[in-house]
């Protein structure tokens, strides 16, 4: 690799099989930020049941999912100064705390804290990896090596959902998070066994305190609006209006420091390249998508189909691997068909799962449900690919990684926003029914969660219970159908045409050119892996 300037020094040259030891401590950092996304789905409803606190089943996700947004761009500034090994290490050691935290959890409020400090390590986890691959390996040997990144991701993905459901079906909802701690320890010996420092240049950064204290600020309180309005406070009453009202004033402020920004958190500037605007706009539907049926099907699978956690994990499993399948075979095609038209495709096999999904009910089976399953993931596997592919392509090489993360993390944004919605509407709909059917029962849904508790009430009030949950789900994936059918009108902000002209034309579109300091990576998340993985060429 040749010197990047004046007076830095030039990075030392790795073997194959150098690089191939430190890649094997990479991996482990990043399976335990993969399997974290999955694993924890399939035993929510058991956490629930065990701890109680239905109404804050959302921000069991939510807290680890905003966690890692905001501090995933961090990383990289901070292991500029202080070394890519240490803070690496360092953030296998939070995460692992967290982890251990969770899984001593007495209650929800415990849970969702800790799950909080989680995110903060995985946000490090994932951009980290990426960032010291990088630093190792010369640009065009790296589409190899990402690629056995993105195949751990593709296994965490797939077999997330059904660990999940082993461990809570044979041990403990606990042993979710526990499993972490073996795998997490041996990163921590292997990299420091093995990881050479691979910076030998420091850079000072100046930190964006105030992008990231507003985005968690106005995140946080639009999540909180949406999820209590009309359910604990009314609509209209002072703290939902406060709390909408102030995530307004923060979301104005967000973007004022950001174009103010020395090293703004998230370039806004890149919002003025129409296939990368797009790519972030069409990202943050699939995201709410993705999230809500994640986060609550499962539910639906233990409670109205009465099935085991292990169940659940095997429903989620053709979703998780439709995807990984539609990746893999979406990317060849969209430099046939173009970034538009599989975006097309992509939202057409959402549409067809979320309606399949929207037909299931007390009398459906799991085939009927994995059946949608496998459309959705398909549909997400082609979006996740274009978007991607949209973005990388349409901006030079050193302002890749961060246009990439551009869309990633509208994506996780968007998966946020569509977990809260789904709460709201589902434990809303719940509350309904249930009051209306058991006037005078004084029952928690929480409680008919636990399959200990469930077995105490009779069979009559758990029938009406499996009715109100079913009723609570639709809604959920009705809410989901709507939002497909919205993002397919995003889908006319996409180009037309081959992505090799439109990746010509982003090439002539002026840049400012402060837009990405030192060539730092913001987010890289698997699907930036995935597109690598496939060869598809950079531009520049």
């Amino acid at each position: 690799m040749a010197e990047q300037g004046a007076g830095q020094v030039q990075p030392r040259v790795y073997t194959h099989r150098q690089i191939m030891v430190i890649l094997g401590g990479l991996m482990l950092g990043m399976l335990l930020a993969a399997l974290d996304q999955t694993i924890v789905a399939t035993a929510l409803p058991t956490i629930v049941g065990d701890l109680g606190g239905l109404n804050h089943l959302s921000w069991v996700v939510t807290a680890y999912l905003v966690a890692s947004t905001v501090t995933t761009p961090l990383y990289g500034k901070i292991s500029d100064l202080y070394g890519r090994k240490k803070v690496f290490q360092f953030a296998i050691v939070v995460f692992l705390i967290g982890s251990a935290l969770a899984g001593l959890s007495q209650n929800m409020t415990e849970l969702i804290a800790f799950r909080g400090l989680q995110g903060i390590g995985a946000g490090g986890l994932m951009t980290l990896a990426m960032t010291i691959i990088g630093d190792i390996v010369p640009p065009r040997e790296r589409g190899r090596y990402q690629g056995y990144m993105g195949a751990v991701f593709a296994l965490a993905s797939v077999i997330g959902p059904l660990l999940g459901g082993f461990f809570v079906d044979q041990l403990s909802w606990r042993w979710v998070f526990y499993v972490n701690l073996p795998i997490g320890i041996a990163t921590i010996a292997l990299v420091q066994a093995v990881m050479v420092e691979p910076l030998d240049d420091r850079h000072r950064h100046r930190i964006d305190g105030l992008g990231m204290c507003t985005l968690l600020g106005w995140t946080i309180l639009l999540v909180f609006a949406l999820e209590m309005g009309g359910r604990d406070y009314a609509w209209g009453s002072p703290v939902i209006v406060g709390a909408l009202a102030t995530s307004v004033v923060l979301f104005v402020a967000f973007v004022v420091a950001e174009q103010r920004a020395t090293e703004p958190l998230i370039p806004l500037s890149l919002f003025r390249v129409r296939a990368l605007r797009a790519a972030s706009v069409i990202s943050v539907p699939l995201g709410m998508v993705m999230f809500a049926i994640i986060s609550f099907l499962p539910l639906f699978v233990v409670v109205v189909l009465q099935s085991s956690a292990t169940d659940a994990g095997r429903v989620l499993t053709p979703m998780m691997l439709a995807l990984v399948i539609g990746s893999a075979i979406g990317a060849p095609v969209v430099l046939r068909i173009g970034y538009r038209r599989m975006c097309m495709a992509s939202f057409a096999f959402l549409l067809v799962g979320a309606t399949l999904l929207t037909r299931v009910g007390v009398d459906s089976s799991q085939f009927d449900v994995s059946v949608a399953m496998v459309c959705v993931g398909i549909g997400m596997g082609f979006g996740f690919i274009a978007t991607t592919l949209a973005a990388q392509n349409s901006v030079d090489l050193p302002r890749m990684g961060v246009a990439t993360g551009l869309v990633n993390f509208t994506r996780q944004l968007g998966g946020v926003f569509g977990v809260a919605i789904g709460a709201a509407l589902m434990l809303t709909t719940v509350t309904d029914r249930l009051a209306a059917a058991l006037p005078h029962a004084h029952i928690k849904a929480s409680e008919l969660l636990s399959p200990q508790a469930a077995g105490h009430f009779p069979a009559a009030t758990q029938d009406i219970v499996r009715g109100a949950f079913a009723d609570a789900l639709h809604s959920v994936f009705v809410a989901a159908l709507v939002i497909v059918l919205l993002g397919m009108l995003a889908i006319a902000l996409m180009p037309g045409g081959k992505p090799a002209a439109i990746r010509d034309a982003a090439r002539r579109e002026p840049l400012p050119e402060a837009v990405l300091p030192d060539g730092e990576t913001l987010l890289i998340t698997p699907t930036a892996v995935t597109a690598d993985a496939r060869g598809v060429s950079p531009p520049g």
